[in-house]
């Protein structure tokens, strides 16, 4: 930035590697000033200001609305009386401290529609000079501990439903998902653990995602844009038979923290447990998740899982055996999403209503889509010599 004596102006943070600031926490740094020449100044001050911002065009109208979250001002340097304060030629470095608030703060975030962000600004006034200015974006983190017994309870869910209508009925698809917790942090994996029963003459497919929805309000209207931030898909569960997740793991990556304090803007997260059925409407189950930053310490409620005791007695005696062989890969890994997806479609798109609804599409899918054998140690052919 250059006008006239000012050669440049910067704000510069003490720890520029830093993630972020939370509510009565010091940001600190300095202003730098480069001066050609001699300078008169009135005053040199320090600003912090946040906002939350949401707009977006509906149909005719434009809806947009704005939350002002924080506001901050300190005078660094100023004239005083009648004399006039001068900097001399070259570089100068006022050093500057704001405290946040004690209140809690929104989280920084951008989204599609709206935006919550801070920034430090600092003002130069100068006699028969323009005020002049240099901004730096300033990153707020709005701590959640999901050690609050709010967010460590055990969630469980089930849903079922009949294949097929009138004398076409194929069968029930059940779907029952229990979740150890609510609350967890970026990085962290979510062990799910379910149980599909299939007993439809269909194959299906379960299916683990997390999404993001973020809600904007403005004008009394609601913009909501909802995105898939992790997958994972399990085996195929062939037609009368029964399917476990013991513990599926499911990567939450690095994203926002959950916003829940403002009146405008809203990030959400929720974890879908999915059954595809090819030709009828899929199975789901929902459960709310919240994205913190605190990490679960362990304490606090017990354990869960769907597995009953007995089979907590075999895994545990299954670790405890020295040489086990690896399995060999599971389905997904041999048929990626993609594929499945556009197979399922081209199948669908290509049968009429009256055979996607009956037996005999269970044979269709059989071609390309079968899941690997039973993985044994012993060859159920051995070799005669």
């Amino acid at each position: 930035m250059a006008h006239g004596e000012l050669k440049k102006m910067a704000v510069i943070y003490d720890n520029e590697q830093r993630n972020g600031y939370c509510s009565g926490e010091v940001v600190s740094g300095q202003v730098l000033l480069q001066l050609s020449e001699s300078t008169k100044v009135k005053d040199i001050h320090i600003l912090v200001k946040g906002y939350a911002q949401v707009c977006w065009n509906d149909r005719l109208s434009n809806c947009s609305e704005e939350r002002k979250h924080l506001s901050l001002s300190k005078t660094l340097l100023a004239a005083t009386g009648t004399q006039d304060l001068i900097l001399d030629c070259g570089t100068h470095v006022i050093p500057f401290q704001l405290e946040l608030p004690q209140s809690p703060l929104v989280s920084s975030f951008t989204g599609k529609y709206g935006r919550v962000y801070y920034m430090v600004k600092a003002v130069l006034k100068r006699p028969f000079h323009e005020k002049q200015h240099a901004c730096r974006e300033l990153s707020i983190i709005s701590h959640i501990d999901i050690n609050m017994p709010s967010l460590i309870f055990p969630m469980s869910q089930t849903c079922e439903k009949m294949i097929g209508c009138w004398i076409f009925t194929s069968g029930l698809v059940s779907l029952t998902v229990n979740v150890d917790r609510m609350g967890y942090c970026s990085g962290e994996l979510i062990p799910i653990f379910a149980r599909i029963e299939n007993r439809s003459s269909r194959l299906v497919v379960p299916k683990a995602v997390i999404y993001q929805i973020q809600t904007c309000m403005a004008n009394g209207k609601m913009k909501i844009v909802k995105q898939v931030v992790a997958s994972v898909r399990g085996n195929v569960v062939p037609s009368d038979s029964s399917h476990r997740w013991n513990g599926k793991t499911l990567k939450i990556p690095p994203v926002s923290p959950s916003i829940l304090n403002s009146d405008i803007l809203r990030v959400e997260y929720i974890l879908e447990v999915i059954v595809q059925i090819p030709g009828a409407k899929n199975l789901k189950v929902k459960f709310p998740v919240v994205i913190g930053t605190i990490p679960y310490n362990g304490l606090g409620r017990h354990t869960f899982s769907m597995s009953s005791h007995s089979s907590a007695d075999m895994r545990a005696l299954t670790l405890t055996l020295p040489g086990v062989p690896e399995a060999p890969p599971s389905y997904a890994d041999v048929v990626t999403e993609e594929e499945f997806e556009e197979h399922r479609t081209s199948i669908q798109l290509s049968q009429p209503d009256w055979l996607l609804n009956g037996p005999a599409y269970a044979c269709i899918q059989q071609f390309r889509f079968q899941p690997p054998p039973i993985y044994s140690e012993v060859n159920p052919h051995p070799i005669e010599h």
